[in-house]
């Protein structure tokens, strides 16, 4: 079963449409690497992918179900733009964001010992349990990116939708966070991507869906970059240029 479908969807603000007969599929495992020009529609589609606006027309599921019903928000980790910037401003610990992951796991009453481990692990496991009783305004962006990426694991989430969250975040810092999501993938996370930087994404994502406003291509990296997608989407002139660190 794919993890997210996507069919004929559209989306229009006002009378603006930003999202126009887009039809895609994520299968469990993939990483998708979501790339396009500004304004092209990407945080929109993502947002419809994981329920957190309908479409005007079309249809998405998410875990085979319709996207916004409110039991598939629990298997998701989203991690917004700007996020690391906002939520840095909050006077909380590095541990009490992460426990925030739980909150939809739990009924009622206080935290188990179940959610209290859930939340070790995830400390543990993007490798800053040193860190717990920080507060996060005092991270750098590449530690706070890390804080939210646990708080998705302690939720225990089957799909994790991260938009552009590099940026304002140091070369190694970056290189370090995709090494790391790159890890979980290989583990079974299945992985949804905003990013600007397209060399990244067709270096590190298994599927690349280049869009503006509709769907110009959807399908492995190595395809992308021997098709005209780029351009088509972006405007002549445009090439990938990837990174070597």
């Amino acid at each position: 079963m794919a993890v997210v479908e996507v069919e004929d969807v559209m989306f229009a603000y006002s009378d603006r449409p930003v999202v126009e007969d887009v039809s895609l599929e994520v299968e469990q495992g993939d990483f998708l690497g979501l790339v396009g020009p500004n304004g092209s529609g990407k945080t929109t589609l993502l947002e419809l992918m994981i329920g957190l606006r309908r479409p005007d027309s079309g249809s998405v599921r998410l875990f085979g179900q319709p996207a916004h019903a409110s039991e598939t928000g629990k298997r998701v980790g989203f991690v917004p733009q700007d996020v690391a910037e906002t939520e840095g401003e909050m006077p909380v610990t590095v541990r009490e964001v992460v426990r925030m992951g739980r909150y939809p796991r739990r009924l009622f009453g206080r935290f188990t010992d179940e959610d209290r481990a859930a939340v070790d692990a995830a400390l543990r496991r993007v490798e800053i349990e040193d860190l717990a009783e920080r507060r996060v305004g005092r991270l750098s962006g590449g530690q706070r990116q890390r804080v939210f990426i646990a708080r998705a694991l302690a939720a225990e989430a089957d799909l994790l939708a991260l938009d552009e969250p590099t940026v304002g975040v140091d070369a190694e810092s970056r290189e370090a966070f995709y090494d790391l999501l790159g890890e979980l993938n290989d583990e079974g996370m299945t992985i949804v991507l905003i990013e600007h930087d397209i060399g990244v994404v067709t270096s590190r994502a298994s599927e690349i869906a280049c869009l503006n406003r509709e769907l110009y291509f959807h399908g492995d990296p190595e395809t992308f970059v021997e098709t005209d997608a780029l351009s088509a989407a972006y405007g002549d002139g445009q090439s990938i240029v990837h990174h070597e660190h």
